[in-house]
């Protein structure tokens, strides 16, 4: 029982960093990379689509992304998916090749990115902690069931508290490293 509860914990806190990673993703560095487009969706014959299933999305240099849709007609739907996009950016097509160059970040922006990267940070914090939460709430459960003994129980919070730890650690790793990109020039 209690291995299944701490396996559990386990999986959701890696669920919870891995959601974590995937939307740093989205925070926008200096350097060009296909995952920065991931989440731009196009209208493709009546249903809105990934870019990616519409387009090959590479990148030209360290600051320029380039699209290349595989139908001719895609190039305006794909420049304007872009430029309404969130991330302000300004494409520009030529012939069936869109390019999307990426200004380069100023020092106070770089500094807002690092606020709104420590907030995600946090956030990925607070729910690796509320899993952790509900792993004791479990173990002490079984307790009163008596199902397992104080000295199990004590143990299991130990164990859970260490898998905690672990996953935090990794947040705290990827923060650094995020906030390390960020500030390159």
């Amino acid at each position: 029982m209690l291995d299944e509860i701490k396996e559990d914990a386990s999986a959701r806190m890696g669920k919870s960093v891995a959601s974590f990673q995937q939307d740093l993703t989205k925070i926008r560095t200096g350097r060009a990379h296909t995952s920065l487009l991931d989440h731009i969706t196009v209208e493709y014959y009546g249903s809105d689509v990934p870019l990616n299933q519409v387009s090959n999305v590479g990148v030209e240099d360290s600051r320029t992304l380039i699209v290349t849709p595989w139908e001719k007609d895609m190039v305006k739907v794909i420049e304007k998916a872009i430029m309404n996009s969130d991330l302000g950016l300004n494409p520009s097509s030529a012939g069936t090749v869109i390019r999307v160059p990426l200004p380069a970040l100023t020092e106070e922006r770089r500094k807002d990115m690092i606020k709104i990267v420590r907030h995600e940070a946090e956030g990925a914090r607070i729910a690796v902690r509320n899993i952790r939460r509900d792993a004791l709430h479990d173990a002490k459960e079984l307790l009163k069931e008596k199902m397992i003994g104080k000295d199990e129980e004590h143990r299991a919070e130990g164990e859970i508290q260490e898998i905690t730890d672990k996953y935090i650690s990794q947040i705290d790793s990827i923060l650094a490293d995020k906030e390390t990109e960020l500030m390159e020039v």
